[in-house]
C-alpha cells in the first residue's frame, strides 16, 4: 500500500464537497424513511396456513421497493437481534428502536368462517420513543382472493404515512404487490421465506431451494421467485446456478432491477474479478431503479476496485442519499480511505458509523482493526479483532491478525493465538500458504521465548 502524497486527499475532499450537495438535493426531493416490515401475527390460524403472515410482509416489502421514500431494514440485521416466533406490538417497538427504524409495519391475520381478516398496523418511532400504534382498516379476504385483496396494501400504508404517490408510482407498487396470480406458487414462495428467516443457514436454504423450485413449477413466469431462488443458490455457494436464475429473471422481465444488481455482485466475487461487467450490471440496475441504494454500493465497490476513487465516492454518496442507514456504505467508505492510506480519521469515523448501525458487522470491525493496527494502536486493534472472533469463531483472518498484533505486545499470547489459528486453518485448503507463514512465526516466537 502506498502513502498518500496529498493529491488523493484533495481530490477526495473536493468530490465529497460537490457530491454532498447532490446528495442533499436528492434527499430534499424524497426524504427516505427507515421502515421495519415484519411478518404478521398468524398464530391464530391453523398451522398449515400460518405462512400467510410472512406472505403479507413479503407483498408489502415488494411494494415498498418501488418507491424512494422507503428504506427497508435488511433481513440480516433483523436476524442479528433475534427473530421472535410472533411479532407482537411490544416486540416490534423494541426491534424498531434497536434497528433505528423510523416506522414499523406489522399486524395480525385471523380467520372468521370462510374469510381471512387482515388487520394492518403501524407505529412511528420518534426520538427514541414510540407513538401510539395506528390500526388501518381491516381487509377481509374471501378464500382464493388473497393476492388480489392484498396487492394495494403497500399503497395504503404509504398514504397513512403521508407519502406522496404519483399515479405511476401507485401502479408500480400495486403491480409489485401481486407478483404472481397463482396462490399455490405464492404459498410455496412464502414458505421458502419462512424457511430462510426462521432457520438461517444450510438447512433453511436447502429447504427454500426445494420450495422455490416448486413455486416456479406452479408459475414459470413468477419472476420474483426465479430471482429469489438465485439468491438462495448464491447463499449456498452455487454460483453458476445462481447466475442461471438471475439471467432467467432478466429474460422473463427485463425491467426488474434486482437480478442485474445480483449479477454485479457475482461478477465482483468471481476469481477473475470481472469489474467492467460488474459496473455494467450495476448501472443497468440503477437505470431501472434510480434510487436503488444497494446497486450504488456495488457500483462504488467496482469502481474502487478499478482505482476510480472519485467514481467510487460518487456512487457511495448517492447510496447514502437514498439509504442513510446502510452500514455497508459507511464500511465501503472506510475501506477506500484505508486502502489509499492517508485519511485515517475519516476511515475510523466511517467504520465506527458502520458498526454503530450494525454492531454485528464483521467486515467493518475487521477494517477498523486493520486501521488501528496500521497506526500502532495495538490495544484498540486487539479489541476489534477479538470482537470479530466473538461474532465468528471461525474467522481465520481475525485470528491471524490478532496473532500478529500480539507479537508486538505479548509474545506468549501470540504463541497461543498462532496455535489456535493453525489448529483451525490447517483444515482449510484455501489457508495453506498462510498456515505455512504462521508456522514460521510460531517457530520463531517459541525460540525467542525459550531463549
Amino acid at each position: 500500500m502506498r502513502h498518500d502524497t496529498g493529491g488523493f486527499a484533495r481530490r477526495l475532499l473536493l468530490a465529497l464537497t460537490i457530491l454532498a450537495l447532490t446528495a442533499a438535493a436528492a434527499e430534499a426531493a424524497v426524504k427516505p424513511r427507515a421502515v421495519l416490515v415484519v411478518g404478521f401475527d398468524a398464530s391464530g390460524l391453523e398451522r398449515d396456513q400460518q405462512w400467510i403472515g410472512q406472505g403479507i410482509a413479503e407483498l408489502i416489502g415488494l411494494g415498498f421497493d418501488q418507491h424512494p421514500a422507503f428504506v427497508q431494514i435488511e433481513d440480516a440485521r433483523i436476524r442479528a437481534i433475534g427473530r421472535p416466533e410472533v411479532w407482537g406490538e411490544a416486540v416490534v417497538v423494541q426491534a424498531a428502536r434497536t434497528l433505528r427504524a423510523d416506522t414499523a409495519v406489522f399486524g395480525t391475520v385471523t380467520r372468521t368462517g370462510s374469510e381471512l381478516v387482515v388487520r394492518p398496523r403501524l407505529v412511528d418511532i420518534k426520538a427514541g420513543a414510540a407513538g401510539d400504534p395506528v390500526t388501518l382498516e381491516p381487509v377481509t379476504v374471501p378464500d382464493g382472493e388473497l393476492l388480489a385483496r392484498l396487492a394495494p396494501l403497500a399503497v395504503t400504508y404509504a398514504r397513512i404515512m403521508k407519502v406522496a404517490l404519483s399515479d405511476a408510482e401507485t401502479r408500480r407498487m400495486e403491480k409489485a404487490g401481486q407478483p404472481t396470480r397463482s396462490l399455490r406458487a405464492f404459498e410455496l414462495y412464502s414458505r421458502a421465506a419462512v424457511a430462510t428467516t426462521q432457520r438461517p443457514g444450510q438447512e433453511g436454504n436447502e429447504q427454500a431451494v426445494d420450495l422455490l423450485a416448486r413455486a416456479i413449477e406452479a408459475d414459470p413466469n413468477f419472476v420474483v421467485a426465479q430471482y429469489t431462488l438465485g439468491t438462495v443458490h448464491q447463499a449456498l455457494g452455487n454460483r453458476w446456478k445462481a447466475a442461471a436464475q438471475f439471467r432467467a429473471s432478466t429474460q422473463l422481465d427485463s425491467t426488474y432491477p434486482e437480478p442485474y444488481k445480483a449479477l454485479g455482485d457475482l461478477f465482483m466475487a468471481q476469481p477473475r474479478r470481472l469489474f467492467d461487467q460488474a459496473v455494467e450490471a450495476y448501472n443497468k440496475a440503477i437505470e431501472l431503479r434510480p434510487f436503488y441504494a444497494d446497486a450504488y454500493v456495488g457500483l462504488g465497490d467496482a469502481k474502487a476496485a478499478k482505482s476510480d476513487v472519485d467514481g467510487a465516492v460518487a456512487a457511495y454518496t448517492k447510496a447514502l442519499a437514498h439509504n442513510p442507514i446502510n452500514p455497508r456504505v459507511h464500511m465501503s467508505l472506510g475501506k477506500i480511505y484505508y486502502t489509499e492510506k492517508g485519511l485515517y480519521y475519516e476511515s475510523v469515523t466511517a467504520y465506527k458509523k458502520a458498526i454503530d448501525l450494525d454492531v454485528n458487522s464483521v467486515e467493518a470491525r475487521m477494517g477498523l482493526g486493520e486501521v488501528y493496527e496500521d497506526k500502532g494502536l495495538y490495544r484498540e486493534a486487539i479489541e476489534e479483532y477479538r470482537k470479530v472472533i466473538e461474532l465468528d469463531g471461525k474467522h481465520t483472518g481475525a485470528m491471524y491478525n490478532l496473532a500478529l498484533v500480539y507479537e508486538k505486545t505479548d509474545p506468549r499470547e501470540a504463541i497461543a493465538q498462532w496455535e489456535r489459528y493453525i489448529g483451525l486453518a490447517s483444515q482449510l485448503p484455501s489457508e495453506k500458504d498462510w498456515v505455512d507463514v504462521a508456522r514460521q512465526h510460531l517457530k520463531k516466537l517459541k525460540s525467542q521465548v525459550k531463549d
